[in-house]
């Protein structure tokens, strides 16, 4: 057989950082030895494994077809090394979560997780629910933790964390001193949303739209903290993860405004490319979100 496990890590690299030079950075190689590698394994197959656009080598479909089957190789292969070397050899993982999971809920989980498995290492990275998918399907990262459904046909999604929304205003806001808020109170008034791509905005989007219809005011901001942060100034009000505000409203900065709307719930996700290996690690680390669920769900 003329495959190798180096020739499919290499062509795994190339895969991830979109060209042989990055690549060879990665993994400490030389570029010639990089190129040679990718040549040998599409020799061994006789097909084809990128398309060049400009300056960069994009996965075809033959090389699409051949990544995760390559990455579950590679992962088996590591997990038998794992077994047969010493117990306090660190393994790592590679999670992807959404700025306001990473934010509030990702450092909860590195505890719990530090506590069921210390030897294993988390390398945390962050973005919109949109970027992580991307990345979960690009095998990029393990697993990713996002605030929506997820529609990329290349991922296995699991419900997993039920989360829920508040719609909040700076104390001094006239809104915080009504009893009671009306729809055309929350219509009228000025709203801070998250970008296009946030799992928060789409479930907030979601979730109000059917009974505020179109907002009249609206301004998109980049973070859930930076939202909380001027809603708390009084620049308009909005609707997040009670994760989010939660230490802003016991410090009476802000307030839950009482309306008529249903309570606000949404579904966090973990997901991972359907073909993924479910390593050691990654099994210690779901086994972590099931007892999150456990201990977390009344907060």
């Amino acid at each position: 057989m003329g495959l190798t496990l180096r020739q499919l890590d290499i062509f795994r690299a190339i895969a991830q950082h979109g060209s042989t030079t990055s690549a060879s950075v990665a993994l400490a190689l030389s570029q010639s030895a990089t190129s040679a590698a990718l040549h040998e394994l599409e020799g061994a197959l006789d097909v084809r494994l990128f398309d060049r656009v400009g300056k960069r080598l994009v996965l075809n479909d033959n090389g699409q077809t051949l990544l995760p089957q390559a990455i579950r190789l590679l992962e088996a292969a590591a997990q038998i090394e794992d077994g047969f070397q010493r117990s306090d050899i660190v393994a790592r993982l590679r999670v992807g979560c959404s700025t306001t999971i990473g934010n509030y809920i990702m450092p909860v989980l590195v505890e719990m997780l530090s506590k069921r498995a210390a030897g294993l290492q988390v390398d945390v990275f962050m973005g919109n629910s949109a970027d992580i998918a991307r990345q979960a399907a690009q095998l990029s990262i393990d697993i990713g933790l996002i605030e929506g459904p997820c529609h990329l046909p290349e991922l296995t999604a699991r419900p997993w964390f039920e989360d829920e929304l508040v719609i909040v205003a700076a104390a001094t806001d006239p809104l915080a001193r009504k009893a009671a808020v009306t729809l055309d109170d929350l219509r009228d008034a000025p709203w801070l949303v998250r970008e296009c791509g946030s799992g928060t905005a789409e479930q907030v989007l979601h979730l109000l739209l059917p009974y505020l219809g179109r907002w009249r005011n609206t301004r998109q901001i980049g973070s859930s903290e930076a939202i909380k942060r001027m809603v708390a100034a009084g620049i308009g009000i909005s609707c997040l993860s009670y994760w989010v505000v939660d230490d802003l409203i016991a410090a009476g900065q802000l307030v839950v405004l009482n309306h008529d709307i249903p309570p606000l719930k949404r579904q966090l996700y973990a997901v991972h490319h359907r073909d993924k290996f479910i390593s050691r690690a990654l099994g210690e680390f779901q086994g972590t979100l099931e007892a999150f669920v456990a201990t977390k769900s009344h907060c």
